[in-house]
């Protein structure tokens, strides 16, 4: 039986090197300030343009301030950092949403919000929190720096194909259980490498169900789920994207 993770990765691989990796087809690559600026600098040593810089979305969330955004960052780092993006987007075309421009934010959170994270999509940023994107019915995962370079020149990479797991949540819960409750009984029956080389599928009545897809402070139950991936060291998770469109549609 092909799971949806099945199906997306097969859609996506452009070969399978015998006895080796997957060469996969990315749609979508998040970069912020703190792995990207060796990638570019490796397209300007070897002379490599970026190869579809359509697909390709920068914005600085790590060493930005909270607040004062107006001002200049103190941190000499942090400023070399986000100065340093702002002038690889400039210079290889790529769409930029620096500070003080009305589309920046946390990069996992801009992504789903401006409809660039859809579902059936593979998605990758150098950033372990990129499974969260999992949430909206996507193949997404954290890269190194290397591979955010191999990306940006070929908008492929090459992946092992990894294990599956689904999850199940049925029943009714307790009163005053969330999905931070769920999550927490996950690990503590699994361990925190449990997943590990695994991506992880949801399913169950508990997922389906509208009134608890939404938990407290009006987050998707899923993307809480999705970073629950990040603790127990799998590569990466998917939801059903008929949930994500029947949520949304309700909302």
């Amino acid at each position: 039986m092909n799971t949806l993770f099945d199906k997306i990765w097969d859609a996506h691989v452009v070969t399978t090197v015998e006895d080796g990796p997957t060469q996969l087809y990315i749609d979508r690559l998040y970069c912020h300030e703190v792995t990207s600026p060796q990638a570019f600098a490796g397209l300007r040593e070897r002379g490599i343009k970026v190869l579809r810089p359509e697909k390709v979305f920068c914005m600085p969330d790590h060493n930005t301030p909270t607040h004062d955004q107006d001002k200049e960052i103190e941190d000499p780092i942090s400023k070399t950092q986000v100065d340093t993006l702002t002038k690889n987007a400039k210079d290889f075309g790529l769409t930029h949403y620096g500070m003080m421009h009305p589309k920046n934010g946390i990069i996992h959170v801009v992504g789903p919000e401006r409809g660039l994270t859809l579902p059936g999509m593979t998605i990758v940023c150098g950033d372990s929190h990129t499974s969260t994107h999992g949430a909206m019915g996507a193949i997404a995962f954290g890269i190194g720096t290397s591979e955010v370079e191999m990306v940006l020149a070929s908008q492929c990479i090459l992946q092992s194909r990894p294990k599956t797991m689904r999850i199940t949540v049925d029943g009714e819960l307790g009163k005053g259980v969330t999905a931070k409750d769920v999550a927490l009984y996950m690990m503590f029956k699994m361990t925190t490498s449990g997943a590990t080389g695994y991506f992880v599928e949801y399913a169950g009545s508990k997922l389906a169900d509208r009134g608890y897809f939404v938990f407290p402070g009006g987050r998707v139950m899923d993307k809480f789920l999705c970073e629950w991936v990040k603790a127990v060291d799998a590569s990466s998770v998917c939801t059903d994207p008929n949930l994500v469109l029947g949520f949304l549609e309700k909302t």
